[in-house]
């Protein structure tokens, strides 16, 4: 079963909002198992809106369209949609109600223009909006469905499960899919792709493998396709056993886990307290450890020092180091980890310290050369580290990367 989205509004063409509506839809129609062939954006004028629904009804089952409801002039949508399946608008009374219902609760009179919102094609079903005041639309033609949707990610969202995907079960009969997936860390999706080489051709082909590599962490998914769901699952878990004996410690969570959530959970279980030394991440670890919830039970506190003079302050790093051996260096940032355990009174503790760049590097010390320590119970490892020329990456890669080190360490302590 083929399905197309198709968002409207001259806003997502020119880049002032991010289409996040495609993506959560093709999440969700993904575990139904019907597969988005295409995803297109057109701005808020009749011929395009019309051209692109009679494209994608020409090769998809379904067409979901998103935006263009609200009660402004630019808001064409409806009568586009009007216009192309040859009807007319009429009064929704259940509609207009919910309009009513809407504005007397917010204390704000009603206009023309909301009224008009309360006006649907003749031949479509209402999708009627338990969270604005703009209903959808279904229509069901030459045996393909066209949804009509609010652009509001929440009133899209709830109008989709609340009614939408309800619809789509009770009409078609899906396949059963099984997802699962692994996040790995330290390695690229190279090396991982060369240790599962022999899983990989052993797969059947109902069951597929996907790399889905960010900065330092690379996500592995299996997903199965079938018809008997227990006879799925069994496979998939053998699949997904075989692929964690043979990478090991490189897979840090099944299932769509953080590591910062991973690295937290360690601590916790090992009644362990941290304390972070910052410099070129400038607090960016620290922000990671902080979202996990009840992390107060084992995150002390940490220090941001930029300078070398922050460094001298707060850490206690000898300023004959900073002058010897620089900032960027194995023996500062073995003072910095010194430095925050004694702050905190810490067992464990992160410090970093590198060029993030795009300015500063030396021939010997270039751009994306991050040094990063860790200290458990008093046993300390510091490594270098080679990134790039590019600021925003290498501030996230050197955060992974501390969180590995870590998450490695206290695995190899315990």
């Amino acid at each position: 079963m083929l399905a197309e989205i198709i968002t409207i509004g001259d806003e997502i063409l020119i880049g002032q909002i991010v289409d996040t509506n495609s993506a959560w839809i093709a999440k969700e129609f993904n575990t139904l198992g019907i597969k988005i062939r295409q995803i297109t954006s057109v701005s808020d004028t009749a011929e395009q809106i019309k051209d692109a629904v009679n494209k994608a009804m020409k090769a998809n089952d379904i067409i979901l369209i998103t935006g263009g409801l609200g009660p402004t002039k630019d808001d064409i949508t409806k009568q586009t949609l009007c216009d192309l399946f040859n009807t007319s608008l009429v009064f929704d009374s259940i509609a207009y109600d919910n309009v009513v219902s809407i504005f007397s609760k917010k204390g704000y009179p009603i206009l023309e223009s909301n009224k008009q919102q309360a006006f649907l094609p003749q031949s479509c079903i209402p999708l009627y909006n338990t969270c604005g005041t703009a209903p959808g639309m279904l229509f069901n033609v030459d045996n393909k469905l066209i949804v009509s949707m609010p652009g509001v990610p929440y009133e899209m969202k709830t109008m989709m499960q609340l009614d939408v995907i309800p619809r789509l079960k009770s009409k078609f009969q899906f396949p059963v899919i099984v997802h699962r997936t692994l996040q790995t860390a330290g390695v690229g999706e190279s090396f991982i792709s060369e240790k599962l080489v022999k899983i990989e051709a052993a797969l059947p082909e109902h069951i597929k493998l996907a790399y889905l590599p960010s900065l330092g962490i690379v996500r592995l998914r299996l997903t199965g396709i079938g018809k008997n769901e227990k006879l799925l699952q069994e496979e998939i878990d053998m699949y997904t056993s075989n692929i964690k004996d043979e990478l090991g410690v490189v897979v840090f969570a099944e299932g769509d886990i953080s590591l910062a959530a991973c690295v937290c959970s360690i601590l916790k279980e090992k009644k362990q307290t941290i304390t972070l030394a910052e410099s070129c991440t400038g607090g960016y670890v620290s922000s990671l450890i902080v979202q996990i919830p009840g992390c107060s039970e084992y995150f002390m506190g940490s220090t941001i020092a930029y300078s070398y003079e922050a460094k001298e302050m707060e850490l206690d790093v000898n300023p004959d180091t900073l002058i010897k051996y620089g900032a960027v260096s194995e023996n500062c940032i073995n003072e910095m980890l010194l430095g925050a355990i004694k702050k905190f009174n810490t067992n464990c503790a992160i410090a970093i310290s590198g060029i993030a760049g795009p300015d500063g590097g030396t021939p010997d010390k270039p751009v994306g050369t991050i040094y990063i320590g860790v200290v458990i119970n008093k046993r300390q490892k510091v490594k270098r580290f080679n990134f790039e020329n590019n600021r925003e990456r290498n501030i996230e890669r050197a955060a992974m990367a501390a969180l590995n080190m870590l998450r490695l360490e206290l695995l190899n302590e315990f």
